[in-house]
């Protein structure tokens, strides 16, 4: 049996709105693929939800109150109007976004007992995948002061190449961040894939990876001396999750450990987006820009690491999930309301697996 999350037209007020934010605000802009996840389950059900590290990046960036910018082709399928939709509503601007009748990318993500995923994807003349210079023929906007890319953006041809020459004109005071997200069953030609994300690390400020992404660019490397190659290429920051042990930053002369919140998982989809946008948003709320990463401290980096693990916890907290837990007796309505007051409901896919203590807890803390 097959579930779609997130279905139905948006009715949020924001749809009518191009920008859901000031013309003059300084904007994240987020670019790479939008895609539907059809995450099967170990008993055989499939559900079908909004998906796409990028997309799921600027989401959380939305609903963490950010000026935010998608950057992305988008269908006109019935798909496509789901994942447009999702961004509307979570205050996502779409003057970058352009609509094509291209079908949406799809991708099979298979959950196994612990709740990690494999993925396979289906890309073949799909709408993510086509965006060329041509599609953004402004380039980024003058106000923008983060350009957050990643995942399938730095695989799939012609989008990678178009996100490659937006990364290389990027302007010297914009922050780069990158997430490989390395999907190794999508890189038909690691030669080829390597190549560009050398290119693409001259210019980025910070990368988060995953072990497993550090696992796979240098398997013959530890943890650290795999970061430190990134380093070495040109980020002066590497951010290195690893599920629920701590992040470590690594830096060409230090490594600092920093703590994350103890949770039940129950799958991981996601996880990583939340906490680079949580990542970012907690940097940019702070006043910080590009310049700033050269020379930061490790505690000032932690303390927007701790504001990017909170995000993560909150991934699975959907608000008809939060309905459901208020009418079981779960936790109170006036949790789940200061839940949603506060942002701290990140993406909305129904993506259960934490103790619901936090919940209660974040919900007073806030």
């Amino acid at each position: 049996m097959l579930e779609t999350s997130e279905h139905g037209d948006s009715t949020d007020p924001r749809s009518a709105r191009s920008l859901p934010f000031a013309p003059s605000a300084r904007v994240i802009v987020v670019a790479g693929e939008s895609l539907i996840d059809l995450l099967v389950r170990e008993d055989g059900s499939v559900r079908a939800t909004p998906g796409g590290g990028p997309y799921n990046v600027a989401r959380a960036l939305g609903r963490l109150g950010r000026p935010v910018a998608f950057l992305g082709r988008i269908s006109t399928d019935r798909f496509g109007r789901i994942l447009r939709e999702r961004l509307v509503a979570d205050g996502v601007g779409l003057t970058m976004a352009p609509t094509t009748d291209d079908p949406t990318l799809l991708a099979v993500a298979e959950l196994d007992a612990g709740g990690s995923a494999g993925y396979r994807f289906h890309t073949t003349g799909t709408a993510a995948v086509g965006l060329v210079p041509g599609d953004l023929p402004a380039g980024l906007p003058a106000t923008t002061t983060v350009l957050h890319v990643g995942t399938l953006g730095l695989v799939l041809q012609p989008m990678a190449a178009t996100i490659e020459q937006l990364v290389a004109r990027a302007g010297s005071d914009v922050l780069v961040m990158a997430d490989p997200n390395c999907r190794p069953s999508a890189i038909s030609d690691e030669p080829a894939y390597r190549a560009r994300l050398g290119r693409v690390l001259a210019r980025i400020d910070v990368v988060k990876v995953s072990t497993d992404d550090l696992a796979w660019l240098e398997p013959a490397l530890d943890v650290v001396a795999a970061a430190r190659v990134l380093v070495s290429a040109g980020p002066p920051t590497v951010l290195v999750t690893d599920g629920g042990r701590p992040v470590r930053i690594v830096t060409a002369g230090a490594v600092t450990a920093v703590d994350v919140p103890r949770v039940v998982v129950v799958d991981s989809v996601g996880a990583g987006d939340a906490f680079g946008a949580g990542f970012l948003a907690a940097w940019t709320a702070a006043g910080h820009g590009r310049a700033i990463v050269n020379y930061a401290a490790s505690s000032t980096l932690a303390r927007q690491i701790e504001h990017g693990a909170r995000a993560d916890l909150y991934i699975t907290a959907d608000p008809d999930w939060l309905d459901r837990l208020v009418s079981r007796g779960e936790i109170s309505a006036g949790s789940r309301r200061s839940l949603c007051a506060n942002r701290l409901v990140v993406i909305a896919p129904a993506r259960r697996g934490f103790p619901l203590r936090f919940v209660e807890s974040f919900a007073a803390a806030a």
